[in-house]
């Protein structure tokens, strides 16, 4: 007969759910083929009030790594942040952030 696998104390399982639940969550923009550089670094300067340096920065991980995490916060203002990029014409999801 195989051994169960050990439980953990009901304690311990409720504090790790809270973790997961209160974890941060990330905006991802990824590359696509139809936006331009310098419009991706507009809509971020736009969208959170970047300067310019840092929303070219963005913008250049984007382009060369194909994604880059653009905010982060609770689920909710993610979805917010996703819906203006979706707005926008960029490719945007989110994610927890672990």
């Amino acid at each position: 007969m195989a051994a169960s696998a050990p439980t953990k104390p009901a304690d311990q399982r409720e504090a790790e759910h809270v973790d997961a639940v209160d974890a941060p969550w990330v905006t991802i923009v990824w590359d696509d083929p139809v936006n331009l550089m310098n419009y991706v670094t507009y809509v971020f300067q736009k969208v959170f009030g970047y300067s310019e340096p840092h929303a070219t920065k963005l913008m250049l991980q984007v382009h060369h790594e194909g994604k880059a995490v653009v905010s982060a916060g609770a689920r909710e203002s993610m979805e917010a942040d996703v819906a203006r990029l979706h707005a926008a014409g960029l490719w945007a999801s989110m994610q927890q952030d672990r």
